[in-house]
């Protein structure tokens, strides 16, 4: 069976707001371009700063489900990201900037509960990405999936709570977990699905408001035994994906 690729979305800074593409292209052993290019490091981080670290390190969703309600927009030449929330209005800023950097992190400030750890500087592994997963990946959704998921739950469920990257339809609910260990051809390029995506409450929350209205994690177990929704893959063969294009096993 083949399906078709039907949205691509980056997170430029990690767990702080998603912008959607019509089409990237990708490269061998790397992110999808400027996804998790940067991630904000805490106080409580284990984290000294260089290359690669676990999400615990970072300020993410799951301890602060505000932040699931900001939408990026991303500059690629001049590196400026631009920022909105309901709660906070807007906000343009270029990561690599001190200065402006510690701005972002004044103006995103009222999202964080006084009891979590505080977000202490940004940090950045550039094109590998910080990613969840231990290896550069892109996230994989199935919008089949995603709508049993809405279904179980008895209402609409928006697909930014998951994070994903590459979204394709046409093909049965949870056919993406038989990819494991497969390679799949996506438009140009060619990816190694390398495993499950094991999902937390950053899902529960709502990408508008920020606060937790849906029991995501709950229909999965009741539903079908487990937390996972979508697939970890490694891009084996670069080239360009665009909204449109056929998704197929090899």
């Amino acid at each position: 069976m083949t399906g078709r690729l039907t949205q691509l979305w980056r997170h430029p800074i990690k767990s702080h707001g998603r912008e959607a593409l019509r089409g990237v292209t990708l490269h061998p052993g790397q992110a999808m371009p400027w996804d998790r290019f940067w991630a904000v490091q805490h106080d409580q981080s284990k984290h000294d700063g260089d290359g690669w670290a676990a999400c615990m390190n970072f300020m993410i969703g799951t301890r602060t489900p505000g932040l699931a309600g900001l939408w990026a927009e991303l500059n690629e030449e001049t590196r400026q990201i631009s920022l909105t929330h309901d709660k906070l209005g807007a906000m343009t800023f270029r990561p690599d900037d001190p200065m402006e950097a510690n701005q972002f992190l004044a103006w995103v400030a009222p999202l964080i509960p006084e009891n979590r750890a505080q977000p202490r500087h940004i940090v950045s592994t550039g094109a590998r990405g910080m990613t969840d997963s231990d290896f550069p990946s892109v996230s994989i959704m199935n919008e089949s999936s995603h709508r049993a998921v809405s279904q179980k739950l008895g209402r609409p469920l928006e697909v930014e709570r998951w994070r994903g990257n590459v979204w394709f339809d046409e093909m049965a609910p949870w056919e993406e977990f038989d990819w494991i260990g497969k390679q799949i051809r996506i438009g140009g390029s060619v990816l190694a699905v390398r495993e499950r995506i094991e999902r937390c409450l950053h899902t529960a929350a709502n990408p508008r408001s920020g606060t937790r209205d849906a029991d995501t994690l709950g229909a999965l177990e009741k539903g079908w035994g487990h937390r996972d929704f979508g697939v970890y893959a490694e891009v084996i063969e670069g080239g360009p994906i665009a909204i449109g294009d056929k998704v197929e096993t090899l």
